[in-house]
């Protein structure tokens, strides 16, 4: 695996953080954005058009950008590094995790480092986002996160041949997708990199999975045995027809979950 960290430039920012403040988001997502930026008025921004207030996040933010440029040139340097220290062990760990030669398959990913509290990550580019005030750790921890999403749907996508547009946000298969990353991440070369490993260190996926059961049973601890005991491909099957299964009650938890 190869990832080039870059600075995106601003235009690249306030795109990628609109994406998450249209007027029917949840404060789940849009509410990181005010806490790091006391900049801005969340009232006042969403009293706004979305034009409007695409235009006032451009005022407050590109101060903040042009004041933190060389921060941003340093943040690339020190994540590159960091990521290069570790780089052999972790694509071996998701070669053996995926059964497919990942250095092969994952030498162009490029990571955008951003303002964007929210990091999306985007499937056919190979791309993604991490937070700029993240440590190299942290940042790492982040890159492991969103390299499961990359490499289980080319897995997925080799198995059942089906659009790369069904993997996104609300689908089911987002978020089982979501949910996986833990029982990935329970590979010592991978926990033992990763900040966010185990959950009592912050968790490494959405919180509200952690309190989400299914028959009295924590839906993690299910969907762990599966991963353990279970080769790649049926895992994807037994565990999506689990969902599937239980879509209901899964929806209903995250709904809840993220507007509170």
């Amino acid at each position: 695996m190869h990832i080039e960290f870059v600075n995106p430039g601003f235009q690249y920012v306030l795109d990628s953080i609109m994406v998450f403040q249209k007027d029917d988001s949840s404060t789940f997502w849009n509410d990181s954005l005010f806490y790091f930026f006391e900049e801005l008025d969340k009232e006042y921004a969403y009293s706004l058009s979305g034009e409007e207030r695409k235009k006032y996040f451009e005022e407050k933010l590109s101060e903040v950008y042009k004041a933190n440029e060389t921060l941003l040139e340093e943040k690339v340097q020190a994540y590159s590094k960091h990521w290069n220290l570790h780089n052999a062990e972790i694509t071996q760990a998701f070669s053996d995790a995926f059964g497919i030669d990942c250095s092969e398959r994952f030498n162009d990913l490029v990571c955008n480092i951003s303002l964007n509290p929210v990091s999306p990550r985007y499937l056919k580019e190979h791309s993604f986002d991490v937070f700029y005030l993240n440590s190299e750790k942290g940042a790492l921890g982040n890159a492991l996160h969103e390299l499961v999403h990359f490499v289980w749907f080319a897995v997925w996508n080799d198995l059942f041949k089906d659009s790369y547009e069904e993997y996104e946000n609300p689908s089911l298969k987002w978020i089982l997708s979501e949910l996986v990353v833990e029982a990935v991440m329970s590979d010592e070369r991978l926990s033992s990199v990763n900040p966010y490993y185990p959950r009592e260190h912050g968790g490494c996926i959405y919180p509200y999975f952690f309190t989400m059961e299914i028959d009295g049973v924590p839906i993690t601890d299910t969907v762990r045995e599966m991963y353990s005991t279970m080769r790649i491909s049926e895992f994807m099957q037994e565990s999506y027809a689990y969902c599937r299964k239980h879509e209901a009650e899964i929806r209903e938890h995250i709904f809840k979950s993220e507007n509170k």
